[in-house]
């Protein structure tokens, strides 16, 4: 088990982190007709959507309630009431998520109070739901504010029911924030070839995997699940719950609907793949399909491609927890060497992370750890650009934000297929930078004379 340690430094430096009122926008991106709107500053929102516009490179949908700074001393429940009812008037979404941001949750902000007279206040609104969460930007991170919007949602969307296995085919997939675009695709595409259809919460592989629509802007979501599927998913024949973040959210939709639930921390790498596998042919009642079964033969076929340049690379890892726990699995799987990893917040999967200790800390933390043990190749988002240029290594690309390579938001790793190509991308990345020692040639043989020490033609040669 790891040891997690937590630097004791008065400020930070170079976060790695991004905020929770981030990572609770991000989960209700993944919702249809959905509009977010942060309750804070407008910066509060303007530096967020900078943040999800660049990853993603589309435009996002968010509103703030613009507290400035008589509302921030005084009340600035009046703007949670009106921001709600103009965008419900102007709008029409289906569902409105509305995180907090450290502002308002220092000046105490009841959001869930708010909903509630506003629901009083504008009962033509009923048919519209609105999604509160606590989430201050002071505490945790991204990953942990997904998993809190996530959890709300579960609790505002799903009724109460106990017909679980009604729609005997469907599946419910609880998704954790280290899911892109491309790893929602590639887990719909898994469950299908057993004959099972997905419902995944939230669907950020049908909102933010980057496709052009016939109008020329909309104020909501451009996909998701629909909120009618969540209202459904107590009909499902099981949940499978990606990512051990989201485990509140799978405890009370379990709790609520009493459809049993298959749980996992991550699907990076062979064995996590075979349990998933293994977990859906249970489900379906089918034998696992040839085309799953040639996916896994070229993912064992890659290790073995790619073992000379995996076997005792030096990794140093930073990312959210989960993301980070499952690369971990995977490089340590290969037989690399995990000397550094450095995590935004602290979370239970980490305890499981194959090196010695996880620090609690930034991109400075993961600088310094990796210079002092010799890492070889640092994992990181594209803020890790900087660090990897200093000490002179190799950078793999992952996490959020990804804003200096495009398609960054589509890269997938759950899956054999993706698996497989990580591996040729690392392999790849160290044979680029790899350079052998030139070969010794004895200045004794003839090819080895430089052309300017040969005598030339028609010279005279002297004998002594």
């Amino acid at each position: 088990m790891a040891e997690i340690v937590r630097h004791a430094k008065p400020l930070t430096v170079s976060p790695l982190k991004a905020s929770q009122p981030v990572g609770a926008a991000l989960a209700f991106l993944g919702l249809r007709n959905c509009l977010p709107m942060l309750h804070g500053a407008q910066g509060c929102s303007a530096f967020g959507k900078v943040f999800l516009v660049r990853h993603f490179r589309e435009p996002i949908p968010l509103q703030t309630t613009a507290m400035d700074q008589v509302a921030t001393v005084m009340d600035a429940g009046e703007n949670v009431l009106v921001g709600l009812k103009t965008i419900c008037e102007k709008n029409r979404p289906e569902v409105i998520g509305l995180p907090t941001t450290g502002l308002s949750e220092t000046q105490g902000t009841d959001i869930h109070r708010l909903v509630r007279e506003f629901r009083a206040r504008h009962p033509e609104f009923a048919h519209v739901a609105v999604v509160p969460v606590n989430t201050p930007d002071f505490a945790g991170c991204l990953e942990s504010g997904f998993a809190l919007a996530l959890d709300a949602i579960v609790d505002a969307l799903v009724p109460e029911t106990r017909q679980a296995g009604r729609r005997r085919r469907q599946v419910n997939v609880l998704a954790s924030a280290m899911l892109s675009p491309g790893d929602v695709e590639a887990i719909k595409e898994w469950i299908e070839a057993f004959g099972l259809r997905p419902v995944v919460v939230p669907d950020l592989g049908d909102s933010m995997d980057g496709h052009l629509i016939d109008r020329q802007h909309t104020p909501l979501t451009l996909g998701g699940v629909p909120r009618a599927e969540i209202a459904a998913m107590g009909e499902s024949v099981a949940t499978l719950a990606v990512g051990r973040s989201i485990g509140a959210a799978a405890d009370r939709l379990a709790a609520r609907t009493g459809v049993p639930t298959f749980r996992f921390d991550h699907l990076i790498g062979l064995d996590a793949c075979d349990s998933f596998t293994q977990a859906l042919a249970e489900i379906s009642g089918q034998a696992v399909p040839a085309r799953i079964e040639r996916l896994r033969a070229q993912l064992q076929d890659a290790m073995v491609d790619t073992h000379f340049m995996t076997g005792f690379l030096r990794v140093a890892l930073g990312l959210d927890s989960d993301l980070l726990a499952g690369l971990a699995d995977l490089f340590a799987g290969v037989g690399a060497e995990i000397v550094a990893a450095v995590a935004p917040a602290r979370a239970e999967v980490l305890a499981g992370v194959p090196c010695p200790r996880v620090l609690i800390g930034d991109l400075e933390d993961l600088e310094q750890a990796a210079h002092a043990h010799g890492a070889q190749m640092l994992v990181c988002n594209s803020h890790g650009a900087g660090a990897a240029g200093r000490l002179g290594i190799l950078l793999l690309r992952a996490g959020f934000p990804l804003y200096d390579q495009v398609g960054g938001y589509a890269r997938g790793w759950v899956g054999y297929r993706h698996a497989r190509q990580a591996l040729f991308d690392i392999a790849n990345l160290f044979l680029g930078q790899h350079h052998d020692l030139p070969a010794y040639r004895s200045i004794y043989r003839g090819d080895a004379v430089p052309a300017s020490a040969r005598p030339q033609a028609g010279a005279g040669v002297v004998r002594h």
